[in-house]
């Protein structure tokens, strides 16, 4: 039992130091993180229903998650193939493209979520007598 805890707390700091690598070295992470952190704030102040909590927590998700798997796939090729290779440069742009596609379906999502919402919120403020 003992080493199955340590090969646990093992694996979690293995994690811990993928998730602070990319953050450390990914000028996208930082811009996740900070729609990240807005997106959030933003629900809080709208008061959004669990419900629709849970549709913006997956597609933050899915968005950080097609970063860390980019930001692998990058390693890995830049590893396997040091110098130029076409295949290398098709194998990096589509784990861009697959960022680009979870972050602009999440836009999406967002906007379908808070939109109405949102819009509500700032017409209340700045449109009401």
């Amino acid at each position: 039992m003992r080493e199955f805890l340590r090969t646990r707390a093992l694996s979690f700091r293995y994690a811990f130091s993928g998730w602070w690598f990319v953050l450390r070295t990914q000028r996208n992470a930082w811009i996740h993180a900070i729609v990240s952190v807005v997106v959030i704030l933003i629900c809080l102040w709208l008061r959004l229903p669990l419900r629709d909590w849970a549709f913006i927590i997956v597609a933050m998700t899915m968005v950080w998650m097609a970063e860390f798997i980019n930001t692998a796939l990058e390693a890995v090729v830049d590893l396997a193939s040091p110098q130029q290779h076409y295949l290398a440069r098709v194998g990096k742009d589509v784990g861009a493209a697959a960022v680009l596609i979870s972050a602009l379906s999440a836009v999406l999502i967002g906007l379908i979520i808070m939109g109405p919402p949102l819009w509500g919120r700032i017409q209340a403020i700045f449109f009401s007598k």
